[in-house]
């Protein structure tokens, strides 16, 4: 069997790390799906949280495919689209500044400022976050409370936590989800300590619950001020990950609609910190780091 050479270029965003294929130099991969494993495997591929494919686009500067480390594609990622955009602006594609990036969830518009050849600090319009539980999706028939928040699944009992664990009390856990989808569903837990989550465990029982026909990715956060925030991600499809732009983006819509933060928030992630605002137009809006970590070639059977 004949081995190709894929050329490709790791980058990471707040320590959310994928595998980026340049595919206006590159073929396109015939099956991106089942490259995604292979590719992301962190002990015999390149590692990462995924893959990437940075194609043409006839609306964009560039188009964004994204897939999770189990092959799964996924509408949207925050940290992802950053670093696309850093890549079309180092590559000479675009000058720096204004880029629109075409994704699952529309075009989206970045501002790229560089401070290295590999190194970019990028605002996201992230758009506006969607709200009803039909657009998720959650499965609304199971919460009782979601009637009372017009069909917002608002600080709702959440029956994908189980009964209660002991960790529970160590966390201090505050039991009821919100849930919003930024192109992607998310659902958010507050808790005194993120740290004495046990979300290896958790996280995937979560993510596959029958309450979330699409799977969802999963967040705990602990609230440090209202200007600012500490929060661990189980990613649908990928597990514990160091950041998530779309998770931090829901975080700050979840902390303004539970009165528990300000429109503007710094998300601490184990990767970094994020710049989040919840503008009055409606939009999110993040601020975060793009930087190439290294380049390389992968040899596919």
């Amino acid at each position: 069997m004949t081995a190709r050479a894929i050329h490709f270029v790791k980058l990471q965003g707040a320590g959310n790390d994928y595998v980026y294929i340049d595919c206006f130099a590159e073929p396109t991969p015939a099956d991106p799906a089942a490259l995604a494993p292979r590719i992301a495997d962190r002990h015999f591929g390149v590692g990462g949280d995924g893959l990437v494919l940075v194609m043409p686009s006839t609306v964009a500067a560039a188009r964004m495919r994204m897939f999770n480390a189990d092959g799964s594609e996924s509408e949207m990622c925050g940290n992802g689209v950053r670093c696309v955009a850093h890549l079309v602006v180092a590559r000479g594609r675009v000058p720096a500044g204004p880029v629109t990036i075409e994704t699952g969830r529309g075009v989206l518009t970045l501002e790229v400022t560089p401070v290295s050849a590999r190194h970019s600090q990028v605002r996201v319009d992230m758009g506006e976050p969607l709200l009803a539980a039909s657009e998720i999706p959650v499965a609304i028939a199971e919460i009782a409370a979601a009637e009372s928040t017009g069909g917002r699944i608002i600080d709702a009992a959440c029956a994908a936590l189980g009964p209660p664990e002991a960790w529970w009390e160590a966390a201090g856990l505050d039991p009821r989800m919100t849930c919003v989808s930024m192109g992607n569903p998310h659902v958010t837990f507050y808790c005194r300590d993120v740290a004495r989550v046990p979300l290896e465990a958790i996280g995937p029982r979560i993510e596959t619950h029958p309450l979330f026909p699409r799977r969802v990715n999963v967040h705990f956060v602990e609230v440090q001020s209202p200007e600012r925030v500490r929060m661990r991600t189980w990613e649908r499809g990928s597990g514990i990950t160091m950041a998530c732009g779309t998770g931090a983006s829901a975080v700050c819509v979840s902390g303004v609609l539970t009165g528990r933060t300000a429109r503007r928030i710094l998300a601490e992630v184990p990767g970094g910190a994020l710049d989040l605002e919840w503008a009055v137009s409606g939009h999110v809006f993040m601020t975060g780091p793009a930087e190439e970590v290294f380049e390389g070639t992968w040899w596919e059977s």
